[in-house]
């Protein structure tokens, strides 16, 4: 394993959910694994047990304190909006050079697997001029692309992975991760996106209350990485 950069087709769909239950998979299995998300909008401090660098903090059985916050998440917004605007909002920049060199340096120091969780989906505004996509390019790292179930999804995610090729980026698989509300069988959805996904393992996670680390499907999306 390396380092992978877990990305999506939009946002509140299931990233940090599944970096979290591979996490817990792999210290189970005693590897030195790490974990970073950058980028945080809607960031609350009043309230940040219950927030994306928490549960991953969690996951990893570090202590969500303000230093291990700050560590894991550099740039944080309180609006739940797109980087650029929530930073705008705070008279804020996401300086993008600082990110790659964030990113690179955690890259680097990773002594086993490691995953960059993103900001929403892979064209999510982070300045005035890059996005979410532009970061990934810069890395170049293999990517976990996490989808949702919903219908609507396959379009979605077919669009993503057309835009991903064309900046020659590599899919290491594809994770469709279960809604409460979804109104399609995940195993239907899981099939479709598998006929147009090529070479690419499509793997469908069921949104389970607890315990998602001890889910087959969470082994299966260790061992295609």
């Amino acid at each position: 394993m390396a380092a992978y950069f877990v990305t999506s087709t939009g946002t509140d769909i299931g990233k940090t959910f599944v970096t979290a239950g591979l996490i817990r998979y792999l210290r189970e299995s005693n590897q030195p694994v790490a974990a970073f998300k950058p980028i945080v909008s809607g960031y609350d401090s009043s309230v940040a047990e219950t927030s994306d660098p928490a549960v991953l903090l969690s996951a990893l059985g570090r202590p969500v304190s303000a230093d291990e916050v700050e560590r894991m998440a550099p740039w944080r917004f309180r609006a739940p909006l797109s980087p650029d605007l929530a930073a705008a909002r705070e008279g804020r920049r996401v300086d993008f050079d600082k990110l790659i060199a964030f990113s690179r340096a955690a890259i680097k120091a990773a002594t086993g697997p490691l995953f960059i969780e993103g900001v929403g989906g892979i064209m999510v505004p982070l300045d005035g001029q890059r996005t979410v996509l532009d970061w990934m390019t810069a890395l170049n790292i293999p990517l976990l692309l996490v989808v949702g179930g919903y219908l609507g999804t396959i379009s979605h995610t077919l669009t993503a992975l057309d835009v991903l090729a064309q900046r020659k980026l590599t899919v290491a698989a594809i994770v469709v991760s279960e809604g409460d509300r979804d109104t399609v069988e995940l195993d239907d959805t899981v099939a479709s996106i598998a006929r147009f996904a090529g070479k690419v393992d499509v793997v469908g996670l069921p949104r389970l209350p607890a315990g998602i680390n001890h889910h087959p499907a969470i082994a299966r999306i260790a061992g295609l990485l």
